[in-house]
């Protein structure tokens, strides 16, 4: 960091009403592991090695091979740091400043291979897997999606063929459709993946299943027989990462390499099958906690060089003669930010609950406990889509607040937007995510008819509906929680009322869910919606020890999300009568009474979350606030400034300008 700070950018941290040192020590659960972060930050940081070009100026096969050797060489160091590297929210710490904040070729070795392994092998294969993995002795990545399918799991084409003469299976890719295509770091990096193919055994498909196969030689690195593996090409981001494709032609592996936790194959191809079919897809809903994860960073990153940037740039004059005023002073930039930076706080807050969530369920599973993994599935499934889906369209808000500098590289909006937007469809496109949370709040209704007492995260569904109630007091927690209760319970009666008469018309639950559709997704919605907003109040109650200048700025962001949510969804509160048009009104006055309380405290809450200048990769959000001075430093990198006169003009222009010169 600079020692000189831009005095705009100074003057709002002096103004701050709360202690940052405080709030980042929240932030990052408590002051060891804030302290860990910071030095893992430091070391990388200074270290020479980790020193190039910024990305942007590179080919995509550069950023590739930059990425490798940093990721390599982040390897051989992590031994080093075993006393700051000490769980696995460590090591992410540590890849995303190794890689200033972009995918790596290893991110998937580390977060789907091994919690593969780990999650679906047996002790034996645990025991043989897992060493060679944490010593990079081999490399992997997971290999589920394919051509021509990628949400709908069940439709997967790749086979696995068990041949009990010789205790091995037979791996094809039938179609060209079932060729794997998207995992990261297949291409030309992994020299193994977890594969998923339909398992067949005895002449009988037993559904998807997860297999261990080997890619690559471990001696020369050269594609096995059976094996066709490639790059898939440019994408519209993740330049460092070699995003491939897999063709399997009767390719064989041992019995033994079927993760076999749950299912089992015998070697006379007997099939045990799991306790719950689910079970295989655990990594997913892993990978969909940490998405949850992702688009809280996201958008606090994006949120950051927006905040950061209009309290430096001023612009246009209010009245003849005056200063400039700063762009964060206007009440319309902060209409645009703050409710994203109030998202951030929230969704901070819900990515942690999530992960709690996941790792309660994970114990209970590991003790032949299952009854609340489809809730788990449902949880995860909606925040997934709710967080990624707001954290996408908020980049771009972000960006274009920036004004024109927000559409250069040097802003560092478009490799955080490019990075981040596949989010909203990997590991399950949105869309169908919500539906299948939909699909298990419809369940839940029916069951309360049969009496079952429902789980934490939807109990709230056996409440009544009553929407004289609720009190009129918008900024009162009880009230505001109320009428997201009340809008979430209404939208999920609502359609599941809907599929109910589908099905006493005829109609099968399939046909019935499929036609009500469009309601049950605005269902999913609101109930990941209620979450997000009563986790956020209810982290606040739990927060003792917190200075009271602390939790007044907290407060204030708390309420103002929930309020903000309440304007910009005002129909389906103003439906069932939740709210009159008045309220709605006095609602929406009410956000625009709170800005400048935010205000005071915008640059101070962005500095909280401690994203290293290195990470963000933006000029326009640099700590120090030296916008200007540093774009132009920037700018000098580019290839085409090598020199004076670009070759092309003695090619091109050259002789274009020069045609007619005897004219002149």
């Amino acid at each position: 960091m600079s020692e000189r700070i831009n005095p705009d950018l100074q003057k709002e941290r002096d103004a701050a009403t709360f202690d940052v040192e405080e709030l980042s020590v929240l932030l990052h659960n408590g002051a060891h592991e804030l302290e860990k972060k910071r030095k893992l930050e430091e070391l990388v940081r200074n270290d020479p090695d980790y020193k190039s070009l910024p990305f942007d100026f590179l080919s995509r096969e550069a950023q590739y091979e930059e990425g490798v050797r940093r990721s390599t060489i982040a390897v051989a160091k992590k031994d080093q740091l075993d006393s700051l590297i000490e769980n696995h929210g460590d090591l992410i710490t540590y890849n995303t400043h190794v890689g200033r904040g972009r995918a790596g070729p290893f991110n998937l070795h580390t977060g789907m291979f091994i919690p593969t392994l780990v999650k679906q092998g047996s002790p034996e294969q645990v025991a043989k897997w897992l060493p060679l993995s944490e010593d990079y002795e081999i490399i992997g990545t997971y290999a589920q999606t394919e051509m021509g399918h990628g949400t709908f799991l069940r439709g997967l084409e790749t086979t696995a063929h068990y041949d009990p003469h010789t205790q091995e299976f037979v791996l094809n890719s039938p179609t060209t459709t079932s060729i794997k295509w998207w995992p990261g770091a297949l291409g030309k990096t992994s020299t193994h993946a977890v594969v998923l193919a339909q398992l067949y055994t005895l002449g009988k498909c037993h559904g998807i299943h997860a297999f261990v196969v080997q890619l690559r030689s471990l001696e020369d690195h050269k594609s096995l027989p059976g094996i066709t593996v490639g790059d898939i090409g440019p994408k519209f981001g993740y330049g460092a990462n070699d995003n491939g494709f897999l063709k399997l032609s009767n390719h064989r592996i041992p019995r033994e390499n079927m993760l076999m936790k749950y299912s089992k194959v015998a070697p006379d191809g007997s099939y045990n099958k799991p306790p719950k079919s689910t079970l295989t897809y655990g990594t997913m809903t892993f990978v969909r906690a940490m998405i949850v994860r992702g688009s809280a960073q996201a958008i606090a990153q994006g949120a950051t060089i927006a905040i950061r940037y209009s309290a430096v740039r001023r612009q246009s004059e209010m009245r003849p003669g005056e200063p400039e005023p700063q762009v964060l002073s206007y009440p319309t930039q902060q209409y645009k930010l703050f409710p994203l930076l109030c998202a951030a706080y929230a969704f901070h807050f819900v990515q942690v609950k999530m992960i709690e969530a996941y790792s309660e369920v994970t114990e209970l599973v590991n003790k032949g406990d299952f009854s609340r993994t489809q809730e788990l599935h449902a949880l995860s499934s909606g925040l997934k889509a709710y967080t990624s889906a707001i954290s996408n369209t908020g980049l771009e808000v972000c960006r274009t607040s920036c004004g024109g500098h927000g559409y250069s590289c040097a802003s560092g909006f478009p490799a955080l937007y490019t990075n981040f937007t596949p989010s909203v469809t990997y590991e399950g496109e949105n869309t169908v995510l919500l539906l299948q949370c939909a699909r298990y709040l419809v369940k839940c209704t029916r069951d309360l008819r049969s009496g079952a007492k429902l789980p934490g995260s939807v109990a709230y569904l056996s409440c009544g509906c009553d929407p004289s109630s609720i009190g009129k007091d918008f900024t009162n927690v009880k009230t505001l929680d109320s009428l997201y209760k009340q809008r979430a319970l209404g939208l999920i009666r609502f359609a599941s009322g809907k599929v109910d008469a589908s099905m006493a018309g005829g109609m099968d639950l399939v046909g019935a869910l499929n036609e009500s559709s469009v309601h049950l997704v605005r269902a999913a919605v609101a109930h990941s919606h209620y979450f997000v907003v009563r986790n956020f109040f209810e982290k606040l109650s739990m927060l003792a020890s917190t200075s009271q200048p602390l939790m007044e700025v907290l407060h204030q962001l708390s309420l103002f999300y929930a309020l903000d949510g309440i304007a910009q969804h005002s129909g389906e509160f103003l439906e069932d009568g939740l709210l009159s048009g008045e309220d709605v009104k006095q609602i929406r006055q009410l956000t625009v009474d709170m800005l400048p309380r935010i205000r005071v405290n915008a640059v101070a809450l962005v500095d909280s979350f401690e994203f290293g200048d290195d990470v963000l990769g933006s000029v326009l959000g640099r700590y120090d606030g030296n916008v200007y001075e540093n774009l132009f430093k920037w700018a000098q990198n580019s290839p085409l400034n090598k020199t004076d006169v670009h070759p092309s003009y003695h090619k091109y222009l050259q002789p274009l300008l020069q045609r007619n010169k005897s004219k002149l």
